[in-house]
């Protein structure tokens, strides 16, 4: 892909700079555009790409001064950390996903003057669900940036921007294959200090079909401003009127989607929890809170800046993934690809929904469980759909995780890159 030059817009609402990729081309395939192939970098887009030459145990080393040690609490599922909090705002921000922690942290680094911009993704102005890359160098600029998106979003182009403006001093807010590329350039990128915070991804589209998933929810599309996928296995939806609904997961319309409608990218993602962030802001642990990842000492910088801003308590786990683990395992060997569609009876649908919300795995059981399924995803997809990628990209790890459910390296599967990184 051509490197895109990016205009810079201006932004009267905020003293923020706001930069945005207009007229960007379709990402090729295992792409998820992340803006390397866009910047001065692109040779080195190849070098850098988690899809194309994955790095997790030699960048986790990198970053965190050690891969991660199955050893030692759930480092196996959720990569290298020193603490981990169920989290939330003690005054939520209006707008947020959840509570707003995730855009607070970045907020303090610009109050505190501890970094000179921040590159996140903030909401187009035409369309809230359309993903726009932003460099922000004032606080309250960072509103802009609240609540979910659904897209691609090509952060790191804006590298190029803010080495023009001087900055060397940058805080990164990105999803995991923006982050794994990050930190592939991080070394030659002449930062005088880089902060950054990850949030997990999982199952993003393009924002053109993301508009036809919300069309099949609800039939008032256009006036949902807040939709999630909560760990009760529920999606919520908010509504501009106040309303809220909340459908079960067992009841979502997945067989009218089309097969591809998440890329195989996203469906071969190992990194789930955006293990080489500093800080990791989800939800999956935390029963309806934050979950709060502090992975290293500048992550501990980080969560310090919020004081007692953000109430802290330790995560909770119960309930057993193994059967749901190995169920959503047999549906994806026999789906083949694609997306699994559990096509269970009309009338016992409420009742699955039911059982799930109420016995399936919860806090920190909950998130081993996503952890599993994607690691399940990406190797049946991986089969199916690129089996001569299968040795490149499924890290050590994930064989690991995997094997408890019957998926093991068949011959030639295992010893590439990933491997050669123990």
């Amino acid at each position: 892909m051509a490197a895109v030059a990016l205009p810079v817009l201006a932004a009267p609402d905020v003293d923020g700079v706001l930069a945005a990729a207009r007229g960007a081309p379709r990402p090729r395939d295992l792409c998820t555009d992340c803006g390397i192939s866009r910047s001065s970098h692109a040779a080195r887009c190849g070098a850098a790409c988690q899809f194309v030459h994955p790095r997790h145990a030699s960048l986790e080393r990198q970053v965190h001064g050690r891969a991660r040690d199955a050893a030692r609490g759930d480092e196996a599922h959720f990569g290298p950390y020193l603490e981990m909090w169920r989290a939330r705002l003690a005054a939520p921000r209006a707008g947020a996903q959840w509570t707003g922690l995730t855009t607070r942290l970045a907020e303090r680094l610009l109050e505190e003057g501890l970094v000179d911009a921040v590159i996140a993704t903030a909401s187009a102005d035409d369309d809230r669900w359309a993903p726009v890359p932003v460099l922000v160098t004032e606080a309250r600029g960072m509103a802009r940036c609240r609540g979910m998106k659904m897209g691609y979003s090509p952060v790191l182009a804006l590298l190029d921007e803010a080495a023009a403006r001087g900055y060397r001093r940058l805080a990164v807010v990105g999803v995991a294959c923006q982050v794994h590329a990050l930190r592939a350039l991080e070394a030659s990128l002449g930062l005088e200090r880089l902060y950054v915070i990850g949030t997990p991804c999982s199952d993003n589209t393009t924002t053109a079909r993301f508009h036809d998933f919300l069309a099949l929810l609800t039939d008032r599309p256009a006036s949902v401003t807040y939709l999630e996928f909560m760990p009760d296995m529920h999606v919520e939806l908010r509504f501009d009127d106040g309303g809220v609904r909340r459908i079960p997961f067992i009841r979502l319309p997945i067989a009218q989607l089309p097969a591809d409608f998440i890329p195989l990218t996203c469906r071969s993602c190992f990194d789930y929890t955006n293990a080489l962030a500093d800080v990791t802001v989800g939800y999956m642990a935390a029963g309806g809170d934050q979950w709060l990842v502090v992975r290293n000492a500048r992550g501990r910088e980080l969560a310090a800046l919020l004081g007692d801003e953000v109430a802290l308590a330790p995560l909770g786990s119960r309930g057993d993934r193994r059967g749901p683990v190995r169920t959503f395992a047999r549906m994806l060997e026999r789906q083949k690809g694609g997306m699994p569609v559990r096509r269970a009876p009309r009338w016992a649908r409420p009742l699955i929904g039911w059982l799930q919300a109420r016995f399936g795995p919860k806090g920190l059981e909950f998130a081993r469980t996503r952890v599993e399924m994607k690691v399940a995803e990406g190797i049946v997809n991986l089969r199916a759909e690129r089996p001569r990628r299968v040795r490149a990209l499924v890290p050590e790890f994930a064989w690991e995780l995997a094997a408890p459910y019957g998926l093991v390296p068949r011959d030639g599967e295992r010893g590439g890159t990933p491997s050669r990184e123990r």
